[in-house]
């Protein structure tokens, strides 16, 4: 596989890790999410990474209905790559999670390679006080929580969202999981490009030392030399300087709400869109050219827009 020439940004503009009550800006309602989604896009996200929600709650919702809502309005307003989660929330099972892929066939669907724990609740040290009941349970739910992802979990949503030529954004949170991908390359069951998504800072995964961000890049590297494209997400405080890091070494990026809620110490992001600038320019900074959603088709041998269902 060539070099890749331009650098591909994916922008996860709500998820399922931070509540309502943390940021006025979080995009809850179908409207908030199209108009994050199509903003990111147009300051240079190739790639949205996208998760639905209640419209009253905000609490994650992973119904097909869900991302009926705003799906379509995303697709007539900008030429981005639509990537479903399949994440969804780690309190819900595989078969819901991967429901809106299997009735929307996007051209990128989250794959998440391991079994591990998802400690949220470290945020109530920060966020007191909260608008809904469900925020504060969710969030001290996380220290006995386990985010489910078998062998069976993975071969099944694999199973069932391949024959739509969906391709994966394959989410790694620790060495095993690149691992746990390498015995699914070895089985048949995915395809290069691999679009491996590294994933730093989250507890219960790796952190977001230098250390940490070389380990996983050396690792990918030896398991799957040219055939995967890698990107790297930093959680909270770690998101710039962790894609500041891996663009040097040729990485793609990831940021967006779901990831961190910030744009600088002690400053809350107002948009998705202007995480999306700000990695831009360290980026353009660094004399790095920023792909198009073309381009990132090109690069990730994407289906197309036109062979989605929504």
């Amino acid at each position: 596989m060539p070099p890749q020439s331009k650098v591909i940004i994916t922008c996860a503009v709500t998820g399922s890790i931070h509540t309502p009550s943390m940021s006025p800006h979080l995009p809850v309602t179908p409207q908030e999410i199209a108009d994050a989604a199509i903003g990111a896009c147009e300051a240079g996200a190739a790639i949205i990474h996208l998760h639905a929600r209640d419209p009253v709650t905000g609490k994650p919702d992973q119904r097909p209905e869900a991302f009926a809502a705003f799906l379509p309005a995303i697709k007539k307003g900008c030429d981005a790559v639509v990537n479903l989660t399949t994440g969804g929330s780690p309190y819900m099972s595989v078969q819901e999670r991967i429901q809106p892929s299997i009735t929307f066939k996007p051209e990128v669907a989250s794959m998440n390679m391991g079994t591990m724990g998802f400690g949220l609740f470290g945020m109530l040290d920060r966020f007191k006080e909260f608008k809904h009941a469900w925020e504060r349970e969710y969030l001290e739910g996380s220290k006995n929580l386990v985010f489910r992802n078998t062998y069976g979990d993975i071969e099944t949503a694999l199973k069932e969202m391949s024959s739509n030529d969906t391709r994966y954004e394959f989410e790694c949170y620790d060495t095993a999981h690149l691992y746990n991908l390498k015995h699914f390359v070895d089985r048949g069951l995915v395809k290069p490009p691999y679009f491996v998504q590294t994933v730093f800072g989250l507890l219960g995964g790796i952190g977001s030392h230098p250390d940490d961000v070389m380990h996983m890049k050396r690792t990918a590297d030896r398991l799957f030399g040219s055939d995967y494209r890698w990107s790297v997400l930093g959680a909270g405080a770690a998101q710039m300087k962790v894609a500041a890091m891996a663009a040097a070494m040729g990485g793609n990026v990831r940021v967006g709400l779901e990831d961190s809620l910030w744009i600088g110490k002690g400053r809350l992001a107002e948009s998705n869109s202007q995480q999306v600038r700000k990695v831009r320019e360290i980026l353009e900074g660094l004399g790095l050219e920023i792909a198009t959603p073309a381009e990132a088709r090109a690069i990730l041998q994407l289906k197309g827009k036109d062979r989605v269902a929504f």
